[in-house]
């Protein structure tokens, strides 16, 4: 199942001539969750190949106006397209209350909206996943979000179910579930009997904005990918401390010690361009990049060999496949 990350937003607090405020959307199969809605994300959607999909899900980190303030445009622009389907936002404490006053801008909606307040801990339940919350760091309450896919079967062992008599077929995909099946002779073959040891699912942690912390460490433990701020560089430490918010070599520090396969850098502040980020990270953590807007991240299984960056994936330049797109990480260019 496909899992990839679409940056549509890469700016920090301010947008900037090529990046907007944050947002991102991830897609997971035929689902679609929007983190943060930054100012212009709707605009971000209809630019990109993604298109104004129906949402039926966002996830707001924290109450800073860069994380929310496209929200009542979108919302605004559903009614007026409307939409009858229901949307539901999650966020921190102090969620409804802050929709409450959105109300006098986007007024009556055609669908109904939902709003649940999370707490650090909490987990939604969803086919084949969780979303869970952690705590983080910053000048105001926030949530980071991890999503974690259930370990997957065991490889199928074709020459195992061929000397068992399970003849290829429907038994084969019934094993595969985790169904004990009965073969001609009335044998009963159970799947352990062919199927190598559970695989693990694949984890992506987005942090929202945080310094550095315990508790985005532990969740980040052995991520596939990990999406965190670097609002500053190293220059600026002491205005990152001051502010709530990291350095690209914090940041760097924290993926390496978790020991994820990649890590993204996002929500940058407008003095900076990329590149003097990219390389500061990278001289702690190598596999590190630094997405662009309308970048895309797809989240592979390790065995199919790990989360590639997509340069422009999200506007259709990857239309071919991926492969003339992919960034390897330990290059110097980004």
């Amino acid at each position: 199942m496909i899992l990839d990350i679409v940056f549509l937003g890469t700016s920090g607090s301010v947008p900037t001539a090529n990046r907007a405020p944050t947002s991102l959307l991830v897609r997971r199969g035929g689902e679609r969750l929007l983190i943060d809605c930054g100012e212009g994300t709707q605009r971000q959607l209809l630019r990109s190949g993604v298109g104004l999909v129906e949402l039926r899900e966002v996830f707001v980190t924290h109450f800073h106006a860069d994380h929310y303030l496209g929200l009542p445009g979108m919302l605004k622009t559903f009614a007026l397209r409307g939409r009858e389907a229901p949307l539901t936002i999650y966020g921190p404490p102090g969620l409804v209350q802050l929709v409450d006053t959105l109300r006098r801008i986007f007024g009556r909606l055609t669908f109904r909206l939902e709003l649940v307040e999370l707490e650090p801990g909490q987990a939604l339940d969803r086919d084949g996943y969780r979303i869970t919350t952690f705590a983080v760091r910053h000048a105001v309450t926030g949530l980071g979000y991890a999503l974690v896919e259930a370990p997957r079967p065991g490889r199928f062992d074709i020459d195992a179910a061929r000397a068992l008599g399970v003849p290829e077929g429907p038994l084969w995909g019934r094993l595969q579930h985790g169904e004990a099946v009965s073969v001609p002779d009335g044998a009963r073959v159970a799947p352990e009997q062919v199927l190598g040891p559970p695989r693990p699912g694949r984890k992506v942690v987005l942090s929202g904005d945080t310094r550095p912390t315990r508790s985005v460490l532990e969740v980040a433990i052995e991520a596939d990918l990990l999406v965190h701020e670097a609002t500053f560089g190293a220059e600026e430490a002491e205005r990152a401390e001051e502010t709530g918010h990291s350095t690209a070599a914090d940041a760097a520090e924290l993926a390496r010690v978790a020991g994820v396969r990649m890590l993204a850098l996002t929500h940058l502040s407008n003095r900076y361009f990329g590149p003097e980020i990219l390389r500061e990270a990278r001289a702690i953590f190598p596999d590190t990049v630094v997405p662009r807007d309308f970048d895309i991240i797809d989240v592979r299984f390790a065995e199919r060999g790990g989360p590639v960056l997509v340069k422009g994936g999200a506007l259709g330049r990857a239309a071919e496949g991926i492969a003339d797109e992919v960034v390897v990480v330990h290059g110097e260019g980004q």
